[in-house]
């Protein structure tokens, strides 16, 4: 719990009247409404005269510009579904921020960035950023400058009392729409009643897996090495697995039984194919066409960018890739060269909220459009939100917790359901938008593995390198 002493406002400048009277100029918690008032001895009087405030409540000690950051903490939860660290931020103004590091990575990617941090004003995000934004490499590296981000953004929105989309420049939407990541079934009937299970829900987008580990105990459907088949370290292109066209027919036929099921009513996109090189991909990718998919997902190592130029040539349907690409010079190759039709970053990893809206800006300049995918708790949920709402070209949002009541009551201030009728509403409250964690929920779920709520992080305090990049 950390949230600032309530106040009248923020005091912008006073003027010397006759005898002991002082004009004062009160801007409020709003940061837009404004009050002129006297002050004299003994007390304050506002205009009108029959409004009487303490002078106590004059509290200067809150401004913006005179916030320092004087600690940073984590917790690690498990199983609501994913692990997370969250972080917690704090301040010499008693308002703290929270962020968190993406799904599976190590606080550790946070906590070494800690001592870099102490004594920054956190409403001076973007210089924040760039101070530590070298510590963050692709994928789950990224966790740690990007859940620090998100608490800047948390912080900054709620010492200057607007919401976070707010300092992206604006919204563009007020609720955005979201996707269910849907749990796998071996039978596309049964695969396509789950999906519908989603649609009477209120979702109106849908996305499903559809791996070649379908085909493990199907002959003559995939060629490759046994070991090389249960692998999930080998990139594609390495793998020598090939589909055969009865693998492909079957996979075929899977999508056939769910459009059976679900109709042509919702979008649909594919994700999880497996690690199988380009040429499958193509021969695959063509044989989905008449699908009419949303898009087909990861189906190559985002790094081989030609690749993907290659592959979006062959197929009409659009291809899609990004969620683990770090900051938008990451994402530039594929932009220059129109390598897909859909980016797909995840805001734990590109970058935290600003530099993804730069990524979504960039990409509608080149034609492209943005989703976004998010597999952690209501924290990262609502940064995403915000920065979806601040960027034009944006899709749909994902979320792997619709299944988990608990993932909703991590945090308080917030409709519960927190997706209602296929949408998250985009919150008008200062920050990221809740009111404040759920302690006993966020006790309920810590890892066992690392113990502990919130404690002391003196180790990191003083942590210190050289870390200029150039002589």
């Amino acid at each position: 719990m950390c949230r600032p002493e309530p106040a009248l406002g923020f005091l912008l400048g006073s003027l010397e009247l006759a005898g002991d009277t002082r004009m004062f100029w009160l801007i409020g918690p709003d940061s837009t409404s404004r009050t002129g008032f006297t002050h004299i001895t003994g007390g304050i009087q506002t205009m009108p005269a029959e409004t009487q405030i303490s002078e106590k409540y004059l509290n200067q000690h809150s401004r913006p510009s005179d916030l320092k950051i004087t600690d940073m903490r984590v917790v690690h939860l498990k199983g609501i579904p994913m692990r997370v660290p969250l972080i917690r931020i704090d301040t010499n103004q008693g308002i703290c921020g929270y962020g968190e590091v993406r799904d599976g990575a190590s606080s550790t990617y946070a906590l070494m960035l800690k001592s870099r941090i102490l004594g920054e004003n956190p409403c001076n995000v973007d210089k924040v950023f760039r101070k530590i934004k070298q510590f963050g490499f692709h994928a789950r590296q990224a966790g740690g400058v990007c859940g620090i981000e998100m608490a800047l953004m948390d912080l900054a929105g709620k010492a200057y009392g607007v919401p976070a989309y707010m300092l992206a420049g604006g919204k563009f939407r007020d609720k955005v729409l979201v996707y269910s990541d849907t749990p796998s079934e071996p039978d596309g009937k049964a695969m396509g009643k789950r999906l519908k299970a989603r649609m009477d829900q209120g979702f109106k987008f849908l996305k499903m897996d559809l791996g070649i580990y379908f085909l493990r105990n199907v002959p003559d459907t995939v060629i490759g090495f046994p070991d090389t088949l249960r692998s999930f370290t080998v990139m594609h292109p390495f793998t020598g697995i090939q589909l055969t066209d009865k693998g492909i027919d079957y996979l075929c036929k899977y999508v056939d039984d769910v459009r059976s099921v679900i109709g042509y009513e919702v979008p649909l996109a594919v994700d999880h194919i497996g690690h199988i090189g380009l040429e499958s991909c193509i021969r695959l990718g063509k044989a989905l066409d008449q699908f009419t998919l949303a898009w087909l997902e990861d189906l190559l190592p985002w790094q081989f960018t030609d690749q993907y130029v290659t592959l979006s040539r062959a197929v009409t349907t659009p291809i899609c890739t990004g969620e683990d690409i770090y900051l938008k010079e990451g994402f530039m190759p594929l932009f220059e060269k129109r390598a897909v039709s859909i980016i797909h970053p995840d805001l734990a990893s590109s970058g935290g909220i600003l530099e993804t809206k730069k990524i979504g800006d960039a990409a509608q300049e080149h034609g492209i459009a943005m989703a976004m995918h998010m597999a952690g708790s209501p924290i990262a949920a609502l940064a995403s939100v915000h920065c979806a709402a601040a960027t034009e070209n944006f899709l749909v949002l994902e979320n792997h917790s619709v299944d988990e009541p608990k993932w909703n009551e991590l945090v308080t201030g917030l409709p519960n359901p927190l997706i209602q009728d296929g949408y998250i509403a985009v919150p008008e409250t200062p920050g990221l938008g809740f009111e404040d964690l759920n302690e006993a929920m966020i006790r309920e779920h810590i890892d066992p593995d690392h113990p502990g709520y919130f404690e002391p992080t003196d180790v990191w305090d003083t942590e210190r390198s050289h870390d200029r990049l150039w002589s």
